[in-house]
């Protein structure tokens, strides 16, 4: 009876006794305080039942040492997708915008054993041939293009104008993409995300990618596309087409989340006023208790089971909230005390992140060009008006609205795009920049005149 007494109950406008006692991981009141939820939801243990849309079912973790547990517990829990017990059942529609999310596709996100070794051997090994200097200077170039783009007019949305573009322009370049690719990867992947005609932005987005594993069967470069074709496991095609879309997609989002995230902290948290000299320290700060992606890394039980106290089902749709298991009660003082990088924001495991390194890079140099650039920017509205974007997996800002002293930009002598983004295709680009006028047709312009 005291313990009912002293349950938490659920946060206002959380319909969780309307779907069966699952709570609603989608909605308005979520998106505005989704720890309010994680509070709540720790009453029910380590794990806790969630609805991620209307009907679709999972179970999320929400304590730190038990997703640990099920992160490196790779013969218990699978990552490959097929196993989706309700999905499979016709439970869960598969053109539910969650179920897009989640269903299979053949890269390294989605497999176990063997073959995810090999396909994550190759990301791995691809993205650690890029030069820390070559990433600096490629995000100070794309940096100082997005800052000319609204500098003159005292104010910008960081969200639309900065944050959100910058990582897909960096990746871009990374990638060898010539303009028309270029564009159509960047109209893909953004209304596959802003859920504008999504299903035809993810046609777009497939159908570039095609055309860039073409392009550098026939003409390879010094870029990431290249070196992961030439790598030893092997790829075909359709390997080369998924995981470039997943690096692509898969990275662009939670990086925009990610310098988003940092610049809101930054702007609304006195404590880093002096910004230049605190930015890592606010990046860790934002992984902790603000990260990028709150709830992912879906896993499946293998066979029927016990985990946490609870009894499982092979074929379970399994999250882990990063969100919840960061801010737990239990983590304040170990927090303290030890690693301030030992967060769960880039997950844990076999499936751990493998491209942290270059992703906290490309923020730090975002935010620190952007502070350089812009020294007195201010949010330009309330702080408690600004909208945070709905859905169960990613946190991210809908805008930020700032204000700053405004300037004229001085066009500096920049060195030609690379070859692998263009130069090396420069009769084929130059009829492409004739034809499109895309963001990255405009930006491989505006670096070479």
């Amino acid at each position: 009876m005291d313990a009912q007494h002293t349950a938490p109950v659920p946060p206002p406008g959380c319909p969780a006794h309307q779907v069966g006692g699952r709570v609603p991981l989608h909605g308005p009141g979520f998106a505005a305080d989704p720890q309010a939820y994680y509070t709540y939801l720790r009453h029910y243990g380590p794990t806790a039942p969630v609805e991620l849309a209307p009907g679709v079912e999972a179970t999320l973790v929400t304590d730190y040492s038990t997703a640990l547990q099920l992160l490196q517990d790779s013969g218990s829990f699978r990552k490959d997708a097929r196993r989706w017990r309700e999905l499979n059942e016709g439970r869960v529609s598969r053109d539910n915008p969650v179920a897009a999310v989640l269903s299979y596709r053949p890269n390294c996100m989605f497999s176990d054993g063997v073959e995810h070794l090999r396909l994550r051997q190759a990301i791995t090994d691809s993205m650690g041939r890029v030069d820390s200097r070559r990433l600096a200077r490629s995000t100070e170039q794309v940096s100082d293009y997005l800052v000319s783009q609204f500098g003159s007019r005292g104010s910008a949305d960081l969200l639309g104008d900065y944050a959100k573009q910058l990582p897909l322009f960096v990746f871009n370049e990374l990638f060898g993409c010539p303009a028309d690719i270029g564009d159509r990867v960047l109209f893909g992947i953004t209304g596959m995300f802003d859920g504008v005609n999504a299903e035809r932005a993810a046609e777009v987005l497939y159908g570039a990618v095609g055309e860039l594993v073409a392009l550098k069967r026939a003409q390879p470069g010094e870029d990431v596309t290249s070196w992961l074709m030439q790598h030893e496991a092997k790829l075909n095609d359709e390997e080369m087409v998924h995981q470039l879309a997943l690096l692509l997609a898969a990275g662009s989002e939670p990086l925009r989340n990610l310098i988003g995230n940092t610049l809101h902290r930054l702007l609304t948290h006195d404590a880093y006023a002096h910004k230049g000299g605190l930015i890592d320290e606010a990046i860790d700060d934002t992984l902790w208790e603000n990260p990028p992606l709150q709830n992912l890394a879906p896993h499946y039980p293998a066979s029927d089971m016990e985990f946490a106290g609870q009894k499982v089902q092979a074929g379970d749709l399994m999250l882990i909230s990063f969100a919840a298991a960061n801010t737990g009660p239990a983590l304040a003082a170990a927090r303290q005390a030890g690693s301030n990088r030992a967060h769960l924001a880039w997950s844990a495991g076999p499936h751990a992140c493998p491209s942290k390194e270059p992703a906290r890079q490309i923020t730090v140099t975002a935010i620190e060009n952007l502070f350089n650039r812009l020294p007195d920017v201010e949010l330009s509205v309330p702080e408690d008006s600004l909208v945070w974007r709905p859905g169960p997996f990613n946190r991210g800002l809908a805008t930020l609205p700032t204000r700053f002293t405004p300037f004229e930009p001085v066009r500096e002598n920049a060195p030609r795009a690379r070859a692998g983004a263009s130069t090396s295709h420069d009769t084929t680009v130059a009829g492409h920049r004739r034809e499109h006028s895309g963001k990255w047709s405009q930006f491989l312009n505006w670096l070479t005149r």
